[in-house]
This record gives C-alpha cells, sequence and structure tokens, in this order.
C-alpha cells in the first residue's frame, strides 16, 4: 500500500472514530437526565429483547464457536467465547440483579454551608462516555451495556475478532431496545472492524471518551496503559494464590482448593498458584495433587513437591520463576512448598497480579495477619478465589475487576461508573 492509500484508509479511521464520539457524547447527555425508573423500564426491555432473541444470539454464538474451532483456537478461549442456553439465561439474569441495585446516581453527599456564605453539595453524575476493549467473551457486551445504562453512560464497546457474531446481535438487540423507548441507540455502539489502527485511535478519542477499560490479556492492558490519552483502568490479569497454613483443616482444605482451580479454570478469579506450609507439606502435597488428579488437573511444582509426588504417576513439571508468575486459565496449577506465612506472603508480593488471594487455616492470628500483609483487590480467608466477581459480591454484574488503586479496585460496578461534582448555592456571593 503506498503511502497516500496510508494516509487515505488513517483519515477515513479518523472520521469513523469521530463519529462514534461525537454521537456518543450526544447519547450521553440524554442519559444522565434520565430518572431511575426510566432507567430501570430500560433494562427490563433490554432484557426482553434479549429473551426474546435467544435463538438468533446463539446461532450467532454457534458461528463464532465454529470459526473458533477451525483457527485453532484453545479450548481456555472456546471456553471463553460459548454461550450456551444456561449462559445466556445467566446473563439475562443478571440484569435483574442490576435493577434491583440502587441508583447512584444523584446521591448527594459533603452538604455544609461554608464560612464565605455559599451552600456546597457534592452529586454523583455518570462519567460521560466509557470505552471497553475486551476479547472472546461475549457476555462482556451485555454486562458492560447494562452496568453503563443504568448509571446514565454511553458505552464504546470493541470486542475481540473470536466473538464478533455474536457482539453483532447482542448489541443490535440493545440498540433496538433503547430505541423503542425512544433512546439515543448511539448510547451503546459496537466496533465492528477488527483493525488494530482503529484500537489506537479509540485509545486517542479524549475529546469524547472520559473513560477507557481493557478487558484481556497483559499485551492488551500494556497496550491501553501505554498509548492512551485517556484515563485507564486496569486489571483482569489473575495470578491468584491461596495459602495452606499449618493451621488449616487438610480435610476441608481440598474442596475449596479444588472448587477455585476446577469450578470454571479459564476465567481471572480461578486458583493459579497453591502455597503450602513446610509443617504439613509431606502430607497435604500428595493429598491434594492426588484429588486434582483426578480432576485433570497438572502441575508445575517447586522441588520439595516433585520430591513428595514423584513416582505417583501425575502430570508434573519444574516450577520456576516464570511458571509462578503464569495466568494459567487452563487445569494446570502451581504448587510451592513455602517455610512459613512471611515466606507466602513473599512469594506473593513477587508473582501476584494483585487480583484474589486467600489462605485456609484455623489460626485467626495467621488469618489477620495475612490480610493485613498482602496487598491485592480481594484477600479471603477461608474461602475460593472464585468469589471475585460482582455478582457474587452483590454489585450486579460486573464491568472488569481492577487491579489498580485509583478510582476503582475489585470488582467495578455502578459506583465505578460514576464520578462527582460541586454544587453551590449563593446569594449573589462575590469572593472576599
Amino acid at each position: 500500500m503506498s503511502a497516500s492509500q496510508d494516509d487515505a484508509s488513517q483519515a477515513q479511521i479518523n472520521a469513523y472514530l469521530i463519529g462514534l464520539g461525537q454521537r456518543a457524547k450526544a447519547a450521553s447527555f440524554t442519559l444522565a437526565s434520565l430518572s431511575s425508573a426510566q432507567k430501570n423500564n430500560l433494562l427490563s426491555t433490554i432484557s426482553e429483547r434479549l429473551a426474546d432473541n435467544a435463538s438468533a444470539i446463539l446461532a450467532a454464538n454457534a458461528k463464532d464457536v465454529a470459526a473458533a474451532k477451525a483457527n485453532g483456537l484453545t479450548d481456555a478461549m472456546i471456553d471463553r467465547l460459548l454461550l450456551d442456553e444456561a449462559r445466556l439465561a445467566g446473563i439475562i439474569g443478571d440484569i435483574d440483579n442490576v435493577i434491583a441495585l440502587a441508583d447512584p446516581i444523584g446521591k448527594e453527599a459533603a452538604s455544609q454551608l461554608l464560612d464565605n456564605g455559599l451552600r456546597l453539595t457534592q452529586r454523583s453524575v455518570p462519567l460521560g462516555v466509557v470505552g471497553v476493549i475486551y476479547e472472546a467473551r461475549p457476555n462482556v457486551t451485555v454486562d458492560i451495556a447494562v452496568l453503563a445504562l443504568k448509571t446514565g453512560n454511553a458505552v464504546i464497546l470493541r470486542g475481540g475478532k473470536e466473538t464478533i457474531e455474536s457482539n453483532k446481535v447482542l448489541s443490535s438487540v440493545i440498540r433496538d431496545a433503547l430505541n423503542s423507548l425512544n433512546l439515543p441507540e448511539d448510547a451503546v455502539q459496537l466496533i465492528a472492524s477488527p483493525e488494530r489502527a482503529i484500537v489506537s485511535g479509540l485509545l486517542r478519542l479524549d475529546k469524547y471518551v472520559d473513560m477507557i477499560i481493557p478487558r484481556g490479556g497483559h499485551n492488551l492492558q500494556r497496550l491501553c496503559a501505554e498509548q492512551s490519552s485517556i484515563p485507564v483502568i486496569l486489571g483482569g490479569i489473575g495470578i491468584c494464590h491461596l495459602l495452606v497454613d499449618k493451621k488449616a483443616d487438610l480435610n476441608r482444605a481440598v474442596e475449596v482448593i479444588a472448587n477455585a482451580k476446577v469450578q470454571r479454570p479459564t476465567v481471572c478469579n480461578a486458583l493459579d498458584t497453591l502455597l503450602i506450609d513446610q509443617q504439613v507439606a509431606e502430607v497435604f502435597v500428595p493429598q491434594v495433587a492426588a484429588h486434582l488428579h483426578s480432576l485433570g488437573v497438572k502441575f508445575y511444582v517447586c522441588e520439595q513437591s516433585q520430591a513428595y509426588l514423584s513416582g505417583l504417576g501425575f502430570d508434573i513439571t519444574p516450577a520456576d520463576d516464570e511458571s509462578f508468575s503464569t495466568e494459567w486459565l487452563s487445569l494446570t496449577l502451581g504448587i510451592k512448598v513455602v517455610a512459613d506465612i512471611d515466606a507466602a506472603i513473599a512469594h506473593i508480593r513477587q508473582h501476584s497480579s494483585g487480583h484474589s488471594e486467600a489462605i485456609l487455616t484455623d489460626d485467626i492470628h495467621a488469618a489477620s495477619y495475612f490480610m493485613n500483609q498482602v496487598d491485592s483487590a480481594a484477600v479471603y480467608v477461608n474461602a475460593s478465589t472464585r468469589f471475585t466477581d460482582g455478582a457474587q459480591f452483590g454489585l450486579g454484574a460486573e464491568v472488569a475487576v481492577s487491579t489498580q488503586k485509583l478510582h476503582a479496585r475489585g470488582p467495578m460496578a455502578l459506583d465505578a461508573l460514576t464520578t462527582y461534582k460541586w454544587l453551590a448555592w449563593g446569594d449573589y456571593t462575590s469572593r472576599k
């Protein structure tokens, strides 16, 4: 392609993105003035339309799954993009959960009469326009649109090419629901093109877009962090740990570990590394490995664990720093024996992505120490890491799980899509 053709192509992309941004910004002004009842009615309409169009949605998803298999995508990726009747019903059911949540918009706080005569109030308001870039998860299309609309935000969606057919049908149904209520359908816009240049352009659309949320792997997160001129919420990468303390109930621990690893291994809150105190390791490493092996799990293990498992017929590979820093997204688990709780915390600090960590223990002092010393978005005592989820936390659907500290942290739901403005009332008041 010649330089002039490149320029023409870039000009087309720029014009396309500016159009998206302008329409989204205009739609956001309309959404910001809607009452809670109007927004809940909109979400109910979306829920009904999705149910009515279930066959078309599943048929589109079947095309995506077939294409993914033909292109040799991993089982983990295919599981992420797969929709069936149960999963679609769950997505629709989450809309009802969001409807039931209190509307955060319009809440007022910090109301005070200042010495200068001003009556000052802080009021929560929508962010405006949110851009979300995500990979092979069609449920994200619905989750984000619903949360954005509940909080009066417009949204620009750019899903992965693996789910393009699913996303086109889902976004079309949502836009039809908006249109049926005489609301701007451009409150939800989908970028259907797989061109990477469009992503780069979206990241610089700061005149119209107020926040970027990437939901995907490390490369996508770094791309957005390094190229965006818009504030970015990073997260969604889970290198999650669970420590079996020397005073854990070992029999009860096995099922929690299995749940954290096996229930749905392709998601970010699944367990990646199991840390075991050396005082119980000789007994517990073979015990837990036998159970997980029966469930199809293979292992990357430290030298001490390898000695305990050698000759037992398990699928084991020697672990190193790289494997301990890997988000597996599969039936693979790292196992490391640690000297004590401090060694476990040091390992977590070195390898964790800051997503979710857990300790299993009957020692209240160890539990409290672990919770205080581990600096991740979610820290558990005697529970599976699989709970780090907006719906499980009672927040409704989630936009993402943030692993950073500014603006939002952990499962991001309604409150994370708001900001605030100051309202000042005077009596023809001048500053002295």
